[in-house]
């Protein structure tokens, strides 16, 4: 029979043993870039870049919108994913979404940076034919596709387009 002080060292030993674990499981880093969870810079394309730290869901802040002969382009608010802002402009001509392009990607890595250049030009160019937010997410790249469909319904929102 195992007395109550070996019972307790042993319930110790695991409970330590399991915080141990959970620790390391939190601390692992699943992008090749060997970066902590939501580091890392951003592209800001065709602008500056910048650090990013957000995690979790995809949030939206405003958007706004600019006219140019016939024309009104409307930039999305940035959606704060897991792994950096995404942000979406659209361009409406005639009450319909003519072009589409992404801002803000995230690039903290190579990894990030092959994932969104086959994704971001598919996601443009769902959105042209939708004419909305009811795009597919590209296979492999889900959290810039969230972000991608947060951002657009906010520029889709600001032109008032359903």
């Amino acid at each position: 029979m195992v007395s109550e002080q070996g019972a307790t060292r042993r319930i110790v030993l695991a409970a330590s043993g399991t915080a141990v674990a959970v620790a390391l499981l939190f601390g692992y880093s699943t992008s090749t870039g060997g970066g902590r969870l939501g580091g890392g810079t951003l592209v800001a394309i065709g602008g500056s870049t910048g650090s990013t730290g957000s995690t979790g869901s995809p949030s939206t802040t405003t958007s706004t919108g600019t006219t140019t002969a016939g024309s009104t382009t409307y930039t999305g608010g940035v959606a704060q994913t897991r792994w950096g802002p995404v942000q979406v402009q659209i361009t409406v001509s005639g009450g319909r979404v003519v072009a589409a392009s992404a801002v803000q990607v995230p690039s903290g890595n190579g990894r990030d940076q092959m994932i969104n250049s086959y994704a971001v030009p598919i996601l443009n160019d769902e959105t042209v034919q939708a004419g909305n937010a009811q795009i597919d997410t590209v296979s492999g790249a889900t959290v810039t596709s969230d972000g991608y469909i947060s951002s657009l319904q906010s520029a889709l929102d600001a032109a008032h387009i359903a």
